[in-house]
């Protein structure tokens, strides 16, 4: 099992493995309605309190007027030397609010300085290009895009870069541009990749590490370790999830203060042969 309880983003920003997405925070689903920001300003404070020290979020989390970035900084700044915010940009929202376009090369510098209006910082951690839609990854050149936020960088607006739903080809085509540090997909396929990000020292992040896309397992197995350990099956889920690689950084999200504190427990929570054995059988 992997113990490491950190891993460093770019070999210089060290995060806790079990990290925190905000995408949950606006809205329970991209097209639900908006949620009550003061919860989720209480869940971002608790969050850090619990030791979370790298979020994700990005511009496009956002439903009714209430925003991701800006309740992450309204609820953190000023924010805590060791926290890690990590944004994304491609994803354009449409008419409805729903991410329904994609930013062309000439766009992105507006959007990373979106992003660092709405946090309120001078550079952005991390910043990772997001490609497709919802139909798999591949299909798409990423070099011209990739090549925007690398000059970004080396002006000193980005700290790292990061790619989000590529194939083996997108990732080598960025990594030819510039360095990757991270990179977001769905993990339940992507074994090879997740291999390959473990080799270079990239950092594997996957999006929806509790279901929504990612959920290789038969409930009845979970439920039947969880049962054992006395945990919940979301805890085993996580504690899976980063016992499968030292690269790997969970970002599991919500608006709810119960299960943010369910979420973080899993931190704790050991798996043994027996039951790494059964959960991968």
């Amino acid at each position: 099992m992997t113990t490491t309880p950190t891993f460093a983003l770019g070999g210089d920003l060290p995060v806790n493995r079990l990290g925190f997405g905000a995408m949950r925070l606006p809205t329970g689903t991209f097209d639900g309605p908006a949620r009550n920001p003061e919860n989720g300003i209480a869940v971002l404070r608790r969050a850090v309190e619990l030791g979370v020290n790298h979020i994700d979020t990005a511009a496009f989390y956002a439903r009714g007027g209430v925003r991701a970035n800006e309740l992450i900084r309204e609820a953190l700044a000023p924010y805590p030397d060791d926290l890690v915010i990590a944004t994304k940009v491609g994803p354009l929202p449409g008419p409805n609010g729903v991410p329904s376009g994609h930013a062309a090369p000439g766009q992105l510098r507006g959007l990373v300085e979106a992003d660092l209006r709405a946090l309120g910082v001078d550079r952005l951690d991390v910043v990772n290009l997001r490609v497709g839609g919802v139909n798999g990854t591949g299909g798409e050149s990423v070099a011209e895009r990739f090549a925007v936020l690398a000059g970004l960088r080396e002006e000193g607006l980005i700290r790292h870069l990061g790619v989000s739903n590529v194939d083996a080809a997108q990732l080598a085509e960025a990594r030819s541009v510039a360095p990757v540090v991270c990179v977001q997909n769905a993990y339940a396929d992507d074994l090879a990749l997740l291999a390959e990000c473990e080799a270079a020292g990239i950092a594997y992040v996957p999006f929806f590490p509790l279901g929504g896309g990612w959920n290789p397992l038969d409930t009845g197995r979970l439920e039947k370790v969880a049962a054992r350990l006395d945990a919940t099956v979301a805890q085993v889920q996580l504690a899976l999830l980063l016992a499968s690689s030292p690269v790997m950084l969970a970002i599991p999200g919500t608006g709810n203060l119960a299960h943010l504190e369910e979420n973080m427990a899993a931190r704790d929570l050991v798996l043994g042969e027996e039951d790494l054995a059964e959960l991968r059988s």
